[in-house]
């Protein structure tokens, strides 16, 4: 099979999105199929056996980190070349929405996929006035498409809620080669506590560092709990780094940066604690790598994240927009060194059932799908 990826969003740029593609170009090479990619300016030029063509893009004000990619004819003409048996569009804003546009011209069918609440991110950028319009948007876009695949049940009844068509559920996995306890390292707990490592419980977050991630309620949190015993450490960067640091000033904390591969899986694996305060998420990919390292897991009963944490079994889940009940089931967790392992187990053990290759042959079944469809069919979808 032949596939065009249309993404505004791709390497080097680390999160969940730009991982799953990584993770789908190699399934498509291992597997023996063609991928084209169109994405971002800066972009490597091959992944995976796949040739990647970049598009220049202006970033966005609130978000530096994404552009709004433009749809140059040359990036047509190339996926004209390739011929592609599908088409798949990923978070379609400008750049995928040229996408949805080719497939019309070219009668290739095309599939969506939806990542990120951009709507709900309106509300943490003082733009709640967009909120509404990039709901109707980004409904407009996705429902030309033959299908639009989303990461967890509870965001496919938020768009089905919202007027969003032919949805279904493209499940995630995780790497249980990369991410998994038996990275431990006695070393890295060292490196953040000194040779008290053995007293302390460390709460690990791991995630881009900006407003929409609710990371305030994280602060609050920690700061509640903090013992001479406790340490946080917080990996990753972005706008709100800043902000963090300034506001746990004095306390037992530790800022990372980004990490990646086995230096992200020692982080997990060493840690005793995850803590997830965002509730803007459709998975959370960093969530269920957690619980693949043997971690129980505080978060909240959000979109995305309900799928995954069963509360009282694999972690605990406050009440949307409770501080106080994830302070306290943090306080809980940090206090029992017994009930994280117990709960941890649970973790794992479900966790490593979420395997990359079974979500992407469940991907590969959608692409044969539509494509076994007439042709006319898809032109007027």
């Amino acid at each position: 099979m032949r596939v065009a990826l249309v993404t505004e969003n791709f390497l080097p740029k680390l999160d969940g999105v730009t991982r799953t593609l990584a993770m789908l170009l190699e399934y498509l090479e291992r597997h023996g199929h063609q991928a084209v990619v169109i994405g971002p300016e800066g972009s490597p030029r091959r992944y995976a056996g796949a040739r990647v063509f970049g598009a220049r893009g202006i970033p966005l004000p609130f978000y530096p980190e994404l552009r709004f990619c433009l749809p140059e004819p040359v990036l047509e003409t190339r996926v004209c070349l390739f011929h592609p048996d599908v088409i798949h569009v990923v978070e379609p804003v400008i750049l995928g929405a040229a996408g949805i546009t080719w497939g019309g011209r070219l009668g290739v069918p095309v599939v969506s996929s939806y990542h990120t609440n951009l709507a709900a991110y309106c509300s943490y950028f003082n733009l709640g006035m967009f909120m509404e319009p990039m709901w109707l948007y980004r409904r407009y876009l996705h429902n030309q498409c033959a299908r639009t695949l989303c990461p967890s049940p509870s965001t496919r009844q938020e768009l089905t809620n919202r007027g969003f068509t032919q949805v279904e559920v493209w499940s995630r996995g995780v790497d249980t080669q990369l991410f998994t306890p038996e990275r431990q390292s006695l070393a890295w707990r060292r490196r953040i506590c000194g040779y008290e490592e053995e007293r302390r419980s460390i709460v690990l977050y791991v995630g881009r560092l900006s407003h929409e991630k609710n990371l305030m309620a994280l602060v609050s949190a920690y700061t509640a709990v903090e013992t001479s015993s406790t340490h946080l450490v917080v990996v990753g960067d972005g706008p709100a780094r800043a902000d963090l640091e300034h506001a746990l000033a004095g306390h037992n904390a530790t800022f990372t940066g980004y990490l990646s591969g086995e230096a992200l899986a020692e982080a997990y694996a060493s840690a005793d604690v995850f803590a997830f305060p965002s509730v803007t998420e459709t998975f959370g990919q960093v969530v269920l790598e957690a619980m693949a390292s043997h971690l129980p897991v505080v978060a909240f009963d959000s979109e995305g994240i309900r799928d995954q944490v069963r509360d009282g079994q694999t972690g605990f889940l406050a009440p949307l927009g409770d501080r106080r009940g994830f302070t306290r089931a943090l306080s809980i967790l940090v206090d029992a060194p017994e009930l994280r392992q117990s709960i941890g187990a649970e973790a794992y053990a479900l966790a490593i059932r979420r395997r990359w290759e079974t979500s992407m042959d469940s991907l590969l079944d959608v692409y044969r799908r539509v494509t076994e469809r007439p042709r006319s069919r898809s032109r007027a979808a």
